[in-house]
């Protein structure tokens, strides 16, 4: 005799969950993103959160100009089955700016996710997704530590170089390596 399941889980794919936005079922302020099959909801932004945002956006902005393009908390498509919402990715310049459909992992030069209350989420769970996708290089801004962990050379499904910066010291992106920014400049002076 086999037991029966206790629960029976539906993972989505990609299609299914963009089809159920256009329908309404998910609601365009729903703060979710998909990760795996999942429909998972998104941790609240605070302030600290919002202020590396605004500032690496500003940054990226000024440093990169048109070596790529600096998309900001927008959905990256993975199929089959997630669709993250990163808050930047650097992209490959395209005409029509992702007006057709949202980037995707070749399209991508660098992910960056700041974490707050979502660090181990990002780590454990995100992170694995980027490397699977062979996104070339992963950076988790860490406020409360107040460093950020870079993920670069994805393979078998993971990141075989994983090193964290400090304070004090710079971050180059691989595929941008002109591009130079301290982890002062990300987090700004300590409180």
């Amino acid at each position: 005799m086999t037991a029966e399941p206790l629960l029976t889980t539906v993972r989505f794919t990609v299609e299914d969950y963009e089809r159920m936005s256009e329908v309404g079922i998910l609601r365009p302020e729903s703060r979710v993103e998909l990760l795996d099959g999942e429909i998972v909801e998104m941790s609240p932004i605070g302030p600290p959160h919002s202020s590396v945002v605004n500032r690496v956006n500003r940054i990226l902005v000024r440093r990169v100009g048109e070596q790529a393009l600096v998309v900001v908390q927008n959905p990256l498509r993975l199929v089959p089955s997630s669709e993250p919402e990163p808050d930047f990715v650097l992209a490959s310049e395209r005409a029509d700016f992702y007006g057709s459909a949202h980037p995707t992992a070749s399209d991508v030069l660098l992910v960056i996710e700041v974490s707050d209350s979502s660090l181990r989420r990002d780590r454990l769970v995100k992170v694995p997704i980027y490397a699977r996708e062979w996104i070339p290089e992963v950076w988790i801004v860490d406020i409360g530590g107040g460093r950020v962990h870079v993920h670069t050379d994805p393979a078998d499904g993971e990141y075989r170089l994983i090193r964290t910066v400090h304070r004090g010291e710079e971050l180059r992106p691989t595929l941008l390596p002109s591009v130079a920014i301290t982890v002062e400049e990300i987090l700004g002076e300590p409180a």
